[in-house]
């Protein structure tokens, strides 16, 4: 601790860069009590320069959640009963993270502030604006919390609120060059070895408080990373990585040391709930690496995400459930141009997206992920042809870096999977994916024969 302490007494005497920062992101369960809380604030201690991103303490959110539909009902005693709830937790929280007694009213005292701030829109109209402002309280709180538990234990840190710097445009991207500037200008009037701010909340282009939607923490640390040309963005879980199969069904899966981004959006889009697929694209346009790493396990290497290949071979396998299947037969289709383009258009008009396609000369074969009602869309596409729909479908992808241009990888897979039906191949459109459709059903043992027929474990 005091060689630690050290480096923030002699932080002045040193250039500032901000560009040899990193991020450090945690999520809801990393801070989810105060044992939690208190490893976090260890795990921070390295000596490194650093912006610490915070989540809401695990549940928060989801309780702000029902709060707002309250609000929406006007139904003031189930807010009041909510917040109730709220103060047995966070007052118990804060007696198990703080020691001193001023402190531990000091906490108090801002919590209250809050629970205040939030009873206090049971006495008008409840908006979208509002609900915002609910939402964005958790973050809020998780914060000042953490950085006043620094504080006790004698570690120097700024808390910036994001609130102040980040900003998303008419489109609800992020505003770059409002994010950099105001997020330099405060870093350079503060100086300081840790910073902590929120992750998820912002404000919009009208300036008011609004957020970055649901996986909002790792998306806040990805821009945040890009805006001061960090080193890398650490988001930490209590998982040691992206698994190389799903460790809920196969045994002895592995984390994979790295990944190309494309490889990681993969994975994250067809079943590794570990990342977004979306939340790193700020660090990956900015080149700058994203690092997986486990709290519960610190001393591992977790996941190196980079722009950087690391050797043409299979990764990782992944699965996604509630997968539907559409195939439209039609003699009219052979050799019509404008055929394809009538279809997707339907698509369109529907708002459904499509994951895997497959086409022949009489036939058109398509996924998609939708839990939504799907019987106005099968009767729009009837007028191409007979229409077949087939649920509980589950796409297998297979990731790794140019795994359609190495030979042996396809019959290394294909022969893996001979004893299972595929109703669907995707080989082509991407370097770094086969997709194969198959009955749900078949998703446990597809897996398993996987696990042993490409990575040689049981």
């Amino acid at each position: 601790m005091n060689s630690t302490n050290t480096s923030y007494t002699s932080l002045n005497s040193h250039p500032f860069y901000i560009e040899n920062m990193i991020i450090q992101k945690f999520g809801g369960t990393s801070v989810g009590n105060a044992e939690c809380i208190k490893h976090v604030a260890s795990l921070v201690q390295d000596g490194r320069q650093k912006i610490v991103v915070l989540s809401a303490v695990s549940g928060t959110t989801n309780r702000l959640v029902e709060i707002t539909k309250c609000l929406y009902k006007q139904d003031k005693q189930a807010v009041l009963d909510h917040i109730g709830e709220f103060r047995i937790e966070y007052s118990q929280l804060v007696k198990e993270l703080f020691q001193n007694e001023q402190h531990i009213a000091q906490a108090q005292e801002i919590l209250e502030g809050h629970w205040n701030h939030i009873i206090s829109f049971t006495l008008d109209m409840f908006t979208p604006f509002e609900e915002r402002t609910v939402l964005a309280q958790g973050e809020l709180i998780s914060t000042s919390l953490f950085s006043m538990y620094l504080n006790e234990i004698g570690v120097s840190s700024v808390r910036l609120s994001a609130l102040d710097f980040m900003r998303i445009d008419q489109q609800n991207e992020p505003d770059e060059w409002y994010i950099k500037s105001n997020l330099k200008r405060l870093i350079d009037n503060d100086k300081a070895l840790i910073y902590v701010t929120q992750g998820f909340i912002c404000r919009n282009h009208f300036g008011e408080v609004d957020n970055l939607k649901r996986g909002g923490s790792d998306y806040s640390a990805s821009i945040i990373g890009a805006a001061i040309g960090a080193e890398e963005v650490q988001i930490w879980t209590d998982i040691d990585g992206m698994h190389n199969n799903d460790p809920r069904i196969v045994k002895d899966t592995k984390p994979i040391e790295r990944l190309t981004f494309d490889e990681a959006a993969e994975l994250a889009y067809f079943g590794a709930k570990i990342l977004h697929p979306s939340s790193v694209q700020p660090a990956r346009k900015s080149n700058i690496p994203v690092v997986l790493k486990s709290t519960l396990n610190p001393e591992k290497k977790g996941t190196i995400i980079s722009n950087e290949p690391s050797g043409a071979f299979i990764k990782a396998v992944a699965a996604k459930d509630g997968i539907t299947a559409i195939k439209i037969k039609s003699g009219r289709m052979l050799l019509a141009y404008g055929f394809l383009r009538q279809i997707f258009e339907v698509f369109e008009r529907h708002r459904v997206s499509i994951d895997m396609i497959t086409t022949s000369e009489v036939a058109v074969s398509l996924t998609i992920d939708t839990l939504e009602d799907i019987s106005s869309l099968v009767d729009e596409l009837s007028q191409f042809g007979s229409v077949e729909v087939d649920k509980n479908q589950c796409i297998v992808c297979i990731v790794g870096h140019l795994i359609q241009t190495e030979p042996g990888h396809a019959a290394k897979i294909f022969s893996t999977l001979s004893d299972i039906p595929l109703r669907m191949i995707s080989y082509g459109g991407s370097k770094n994916n086969v997709s194969l459709l198959i009955n749900e059903s078949d998703k446990k043992g597809a897996l398993k024969a996987l696990n042993v027929g490409i990575f040689n474990l049981s």
